[in-house]
């Protein structure tokens, strides 16, 4: 299939290499497997050009990794050139692409599992090559994968590496539901829904806003207000002000929320989108700001208007001042629903706790909810340890506050932008 798709130029791959793979020769297969070019560890492949034209000529290693099935998938590769720089090649048969990532934090630690246990006890029985990469596992089809060096393998790993953070931030998203492993490049596209059983994974707030805004149409409001320490909370871990500065570093957002105006399906609208993944999504007095101004804009222009939760309640470190944010926003959502009747859609997704679930968040004129989205007031934790009683599994999840009427509808992502622009028509 690798060879015929060749000639055909029908491959598909990306991270900067160039698109054309006419000068790249075939590769023999030395078996039925996927041991690509283990029998001879030095058999050249034409060059290989980048976009600036550098050649990456003689890839000499070529190794499956099929063996490690927890750490990298299947069908992908690795790969050295004649430089030394390393490659990942994954293979999609099924969907005929062919990607090339060169991340080398992530393949030199892959790398680093394999070449030390090369020198190992278990591999100290001599090299074919005086080549220091030669590893007689890799290129030898005689030679099998034995026991003791899976457990060689697995103990290193352990030992050496923590699994859980190179899988998220290489190659897979791991599932909080069912544990399934999500290949990470297709899953934005799969809208941060599980393959394996449906979950709906937590979605920043700019994927969120490309999912149900028309393109080009969003206009963001009020970018530039920050977060003050207003109140100057101490704190022995980490200063407030040195908190949100790092916050900012790690999502690139400046608060919790983003608003602004857009189209959906052509119809104007006001939004605001909550962002768990800044100090989880924390409602401090920039976000009530920004939210109250987002809805006094909409009800100057008679625009709908679409708030989407996530978010762990008020934030503690402003104290009273992020508590009055639920009376603001209250207020003013007070004069768009009342006075000027207008109309106010509430997406609840997971988690949607605390003083956003008090105030806003139970508001709107149609409450949506995404499925097995966690919503409450205060968190089980907190209950059990107040009232020293037992909250039922599962009382706190959407399907069953759905049967309390606590909302109008359970909208999986897939439809929820048709299901808005069908409610927006409709008023």
């Amino acid at each position: 299939w690798f060879n015929s798709m060749l000639f055909k130029k029908e491959l598909e791959h990306r991270c900067g290499l160039s698109k054309s793979t006419g000068s790249l020769g075939p590769i023999e297969n030395t078996s039925e497997s996927k041991d690509l070019n283990r029998n001879d560890p030095t058999k050249n492949i034409p060059s290989w050009s980048d976009r600036e034209n550098s050649s990456y000529s003689n890839l000499d290693h070529l190794f499956g990794v099929k063996d490690i099935r927890n750490f990298i998938s299947d069908d992908t590769f690795l790969v050295r050139d004649s430089n030394g720089d390393s490659y990942s090649i994954y293979f999609d048969i099924e969907n005929q692409i062919f990607e090339i990532d060169n991340d080398h934090s992530f393949l030199s630690q892959l790398e680093s599992s394999f070449y030390s246990y090369r020198n190992s006890n278990y591999l100290n029985n001599g090299s074919k090559s005086d080549d220091p990469y030669y590893d007689r596992s890799m290129y030898d089809t005689q030679y099998s994968w034995n026991d003791p060096i899976n457990i060689c393998i697995d103990s290193y790993l352990q030992s050496q590496i923590c699994i859980d953070t190179y899988i998220e931030s290489h190659l897979w998203v791991q599932c909080e539901n069912c544990y399934g492993l999500n290949y990470k490049k297709f899953f934005k596209s799969k809208m941060n829904i599980c393959e394996q059983c449906g979950y709906h994974l937590k979605m920043s707030s700019s994927d969120r806003i490309e999912l149900s805004i028309d393109t080009g149409t969003w206009d963001p409001m009020n970018e530039d207000m920050v977060s003050l320490d207003p109140i100057e909370f101490h704190s022995e871990e980490e200063p407030y002000k040195d908190r949100i500065d790092s916050y900012q570093r790690k999502t690139g957002l400046t608060e919790a929320v983003q608003t602004g105006i857009g189209q959906l399906n052509g119809i104007p609208i006001a939004m605001g989108v909550m962002d768990f993944q800044f100090m989880g999504g924390s409602m401090g007095s920039v976000v009530g700001e920004k939210i109250t101004r987002l809805i006094e804009y909409a009800t100057n222009q008679f625009l709908p208007l679409i708030l989407v939760c996530a978010s762990g309640g008020a934030r503690m470190q402003e104290g009273s001042l992020s508590l009055m944010q639920m009376a603001k926003i209250s207020s003013a959502l007070y004069d768009y629903q009342s006075n000027k009747k207008l109309f106010y859609v509430s997406i609840l997704t997971s988690p949607t706790t605390g003083g956003v679930t008090a105030s806003f968040g139970m508001l709107g004129d149609i409450i949506i909810a995404e499925p097995n989205a966690y919503i409450a007031f205060a968190g089980k934790r907190v209950i059990e340890q107040t009232l020293n009683k037992t909250v039922p599994e599962g009382s706190q999840a959407a399907e069953y506050l759905f049967q309390k009427g606590l909302f109008d509808l359970i909208v999986p992502r897939n439809p929820l932008k048709s299901v808005l622009s069908e409610l927006l028509q409709l008023h």
